[in-house]
């Protein structure tokens, strides 16, 4: 017999080959075409538990693997002092301050300058870290482990994903988007960094975060903002992107995928059955998608599953539709003169490396760095090279601004 996971493999694939009809009627596409190139939505590949079931052998020894990487693998294991921050909605998200602004600081704590603290002395930078789509504020957990040491560091969830509340706007008939994130990250500086030097750092939607906060408050950036980190992101043109496949079936993914992403969306017990179903499958995605290298850390590999796996299905499909109509690319204009890093790996299937040019170009001075056979996770997949190249930018940020600096860069946990 084959392992259960709680779930009749039978009766799940029946509902799935449903719901593939009912999206076939939706869309126009064939089922053969919907299932081939739905290889983002987890939900017809994991269908496959039948023949998963026929590898009970490998299967075991699988999941015997992913436990002890579990047990032994200490990434996201890092956590700062906890506080909820209210979006302009009532939405709470939930924020980390950890390093200098971890138990027993005050963030944004200066004197009449603006720049020193009340004993005189030059101000910490305070760095503001903000995650992507599909993840949460633990995918900086070498980052987080390097700087804790000198800078007063603010991880954020953004809405919907992580600890941070289910947006109470969406469950009320609004549609997400950028621009509502950008009021986001504004709402979580003023509570825990109101004043003092900013450096933001931002990861794919984390990016396009911080692109949409210069958009709706360039003065941030001309007063307080040192230093920009634009990580794995674009400033617009998502739907150029092919995602590693061919022109055709890109052109048909890009048909498909928002009816299905919907479809999914009001599917969400089934979905995330099959999803427990199709581990494996999905695995390989997630590799396929995250990282460019064939060596990376197992253990890192399954932080990043799981990290993807543990956002719902009806969040995915909640924030899916925003960077089709995400255009932030005037907004860059707020950043000219600000020392800025650019940096995207070169096997990046989400943000390709032309997508990072493009935003070098509109910034003048900006340091351009294109990691060799990285992929979209390039700070998981290169922690030393992105932590490097994070401390010269904070660096710049500190002589920038005149805040104090910081001090050489710890050893990851």
């Amino acid at each position: 017999m084959s392992e259960q996971s709680g779930t009749d493999p039978v009766g799940t694939v029946s509902r799935v080959a449903q719901a593939v009809k009912a999206a076939e009627t939706a869309t126009g596409v064939s089922r053969a075409g919907l299932i081939g190139i739905s290889v983002g939505v987890l939900a017809a590949g994991a269908a496959a538990g039948v023949a998963i079931d026929r590898m009970t052998v490998g299967r075991s020894t699988r999941r015997r693997a992913r436990a002890e990487l579990d047990a032994e693998a200490p990434y996201g294991s890092l956590r700062g002092r906890p506080r909820t921050v209210a979006a302009a909605d009532g939405t709470e998200l939930y924020v980390e301050l950890d390093g200098l602004g971890g138990p027993g600081a005050e963030p944004g704590r200066t004197g009449q300058d603006g720049r020193t603290g009340r004993d005189g002395a030059a101000e910490p930078l305070t760095v503001i870290f903000s995650h992507g789509y599909c993840l949460n504020q633990d995918n900086w957990h070498f980052q987080r482990a390097a700087f804790r040491a000198g800078a007063r560091l603010v991880f954020w969830d953004q809405r919907s994903h992580g600890r941070s509340e289910r947006s109470r706007s969406f469950l009320a008939g609004e549609p997400a988007g950028i621009d509502q994130l950008g009021g986001d990250l504004k709402a979580v500086i003023d509570a825990v960094a109101p004043t003092g030097p900013l450096v933001l750092v931002g990861h794919s939607m984390g990016g396009m975060t911080m692109m949409a906060l210069a958009d709706q408050h360039p003065e941030l950036f001309r007063e307080r903002v040192a230093g920009v980190a634009l990580i794995g992101t674009l400033a617009g043109n998502w739907d150029a992107v092919t995602f590693g496949l061919p022109a055709a079936g890109a052109k048909l993914f890009r048909k498909v995928a928002p009816g299905m992403m919907k479809l999914l969306g009001r599917q969400v017990d089934l979905v995330e059955a099959t999803r427990r179903l199709g581990t494996d499958i999905s695995a390989v995605f997630y590799r396929r998608y995250s990282f460019g290298g064939k060596d990376v850390d197992p253990g890192v590999a399954r932080f990043a599953e799981q990290m993807l796996d543990a956002t719902p299905i009806d969040v995915v499909a909640e924030f899916y539709p925003v960077f089709s109509v995400h255009e932030k690319t005037e907004a860059l204009a707020v950043l000219r003169g600000i020392p800025t890093l650019v940096l995207t790996g070169t096997k990046d299937l989400l943000t390709p490396p032309g997508h990072g040019e493009v935003m070098a170009e509109q910034l003048p001075g900006a340091e351009l760095v294109l990691v060799e056979d990285a992929g979209h996770l390039v700070m998981l997949e290169r922690p030393e090279l992105v932590d490097r190249h994070l401390a010269e930018l904070f660096d710049r940020a500190a002589r920038f601004r005149g805040a104090a600096p910081l001090p050489p860069v710890g050893e990851p946990a």
